[in-house]
Formats: C-alpha cells, sequence, structure tokens
C-alpha cells in the first residue's frame, strides 16, 4: 500500500463514510473513491461493504488496521518534526526518570535548560528502570536518570555519582546516631521490593547482617515510605534526596556502616546525543552535588 492509500483507508475506518473522510482530509469525494479502488486493485481483496449509512470495514480491513494504526502514528511524528523545523524548532529532548530523581532532580535542571534553550521541546517521564531501558531501546527516549543497577544490552548506563542513603525516623524517637540496620529492624523498618534499584541493595545489606525482616511491609515509592514513617508506620531507609525533602518533618540520620547508591544516567548505545543532551548532563550533574552537599 502507498501512502496516499493508507491516508484514505485511517480516514474512512475512523470517519465511517466516503463523505466525511473527505471532509476530514479536505480533498473531493470523488477522490477518496478512486483511491480507495486503487488500494483495493493493489491488495486484491475488498475493504469495505458499501451501504446507503456508510461503509463497514471487511474482516481483511479490520486484519490491516492495526498496521494502519501504526504507520498513521508513524506519519504524524514526521509532520510534527517537519512543523518544528518550519518553525525554528529543530529538537525536541525526550526524557525519563525514576520517580524520586523526576520529582527532586530533574525540575530545577529543566527549569535552567529552558531558559538556556527557549525554542526547545522537552518531554519528561517517570517510570521504572525496566520500562524507562524499553523506551530508550525503542528510541522513544534520548536520556533516562535512574538509580544504578545492571542495564540490559544496548544501554549505555553513566555513574554521575555516588551517596549514602539515609534513615528516616518519626521526629520524637530517641535513637543512636549514626543508627544501624539492627537497630532499624528492631523498630519496624518499612522495607522495599525486591526488584527495587535500593530495595536490592537494602535487601542484600540485610542478609549480610544476618538480619531477618521484621515487617512484611514494603512499598515501592520513596516518598510513601517517608509518608509511613510519619504516620508512626516504622522506620525507613530512602534515598538522600527523598531524606532531604522531609528532613522538617523527621529525624534524618546517616546509617552505619555506610549503605551508597548511585545515580546514573541511561542512553541507548551508538545513538548520539544531541548538544541539549549534554547540556542537561552537566545541569544534572550541578543540581545532585548542590543536593547532597547541603
Amino acid at each position: 500500500m502507498k501512502l496516499r492509500h493508507i491516508e484514505i483507508f485511517h480516514a474512512l475506518i475512523s470517519c465511517g463514510s466516503v463523505s466525511a473522510a473527505a471532509r476530514h482530509l479536505n480533498v473531493s469525494q470523488p477522490s477518496v473513491t478512486r483511491t480507495l479502488a486503487h488500494a483495493e486493485s493493489v491488495l486484491g481483496v475488498s475493504l469495505f461493504k458499501r451501504h446507503p449509512r456508510g461503509l463497514t470495514p471487511t474482516p481483511e480491513a479490520l486484519r490491516l488496521w492495526p498496521a494502519i494504526e501504526t504507520a498513521v502514528r508513524q506519519l504524524n511524528v514526521v509532520e510534527q518534526l517537519g512543523r518544528q523545523l518550519r518553525h525554528g524548532i529543530d529538537q525536541t529532548l525526550r526524557l525519563g526518570a525514576s520517580h524520586a530523581l523526576g520529582h527532586l532532580i530533574m525540575p530545577k535542571a529543566l527549569i535552567t535548560l529552558q531558559k538556556t534553550l527557549p525554542a526547545l521541546e522537552i518531554e519528561l517521564v517517570t517510570s521504572h528502570f525496566s520500562t524507562l531501558c524499553e523506551e530508550l531501546l525503542a528510541h522513544h527516549l534520548d536520556l533516562a536518570l535512574t538509580f544504578a543497577q545492571p542495564a540490559p544490552e544496548g544501554i549505555q548506563c553513566e555513574h554521575l555519582m555516588q551517596a549514602p542513603m539515609k534513615a528516616l525516623l518519626p521526629s520524637g524517637m530517641v535513637a543512636p546516631c549514626p543508627v544501624t540496620l539492627e537497630w532499624l529492624n528492631a523498630h519496624g523498618l518499612i522495607l522495599m521490593p525486591g526488584d527495587d534499584p535500593l530495595g536490592t541493595l537494602l535487601d542484600n545489606a540485610l542478609s549480610e547482617a544476618r538480619l531477618i525482616p521484621a515487617t512484611r511491609l514494603r512499598i515501592k515509592t520513596y516518598s510513601v515510605i517517608a509518608e509511613m514513617v510519619m504516620a508512626g508506620g516504622g522506620t525507613g531507609i530512602v534515598d538522600p534526596f527523598t531524606a532531604e525533602r522531609y528532613r522538617d518533618r523527621l529525624q534524618v540520620l546517616p546509617l552505619a556502616p555506610a549503605l551508597n547508591m548511585d545515580v546514573a544516567l541511561l542512553s541507548a548505545s551508538h545513538v548520539p546525543l544531541p548538544h541539549s543532551a549534554h547540556r542537561l548532563r552537566t545541569l544534572i550533574i550541578e543540581q545532585l552535588n548542590g543536593v547532597t552537599s547541603d
């Protein structure tokens, strides 16, 4: 099928009649009819059943529909890029981040990037590590900021910094400083899922210390762990960025021994990064250093 066939087919399915499809595409009805007839001739199958109230797609047309939808989405991406070029916007930077880093590190870096590159279009999504890697491999994202863990083949992982995780305790709780895993575990330590990068670090540390978790509560979102501690649900261990956010409402204590986590910038291997991505990398590092040095 040619691009014109795909465009007409999509309009007919979406609009339900030749007249509506013609209006949608801003062409004449005979043009739509001729293009449809040519598409059916090329394919050797009928795509629509004609009736007085419009058109009904045949089973063959319905089999084609998912592929047609995908093709039209890609054409829309090309059209959007063309509009950007026409209006002097030469780039869209598509970013991903883990939830905590997306909330606590990305905003200030992106605000500064917008000021220095005002014509740049920026998209940001937050998700989990595995999903971010899938989106990078599919070229739906340019960069992703995450807590480091082993990455799949095809993903380049640049370690930006390392920092110690922090313990969270209710404000009125008396505790040693620094605080140990054993003490936290005895006071209702809230865990993270085992497939979470920081959860893996914590589980390994508990195992090495030969500690059996005293609670069965596992929470993936670090800010929810902090809220649970505030509500009297136990103690927690989170990244230093989340801990800093709750410092005025909870006790934030160092761990002994220290439990270090890494922040990494992910990209698809062998895919060149635009200038804006390199500029953002510098801003992210400045933001990371600013938070951890406070």
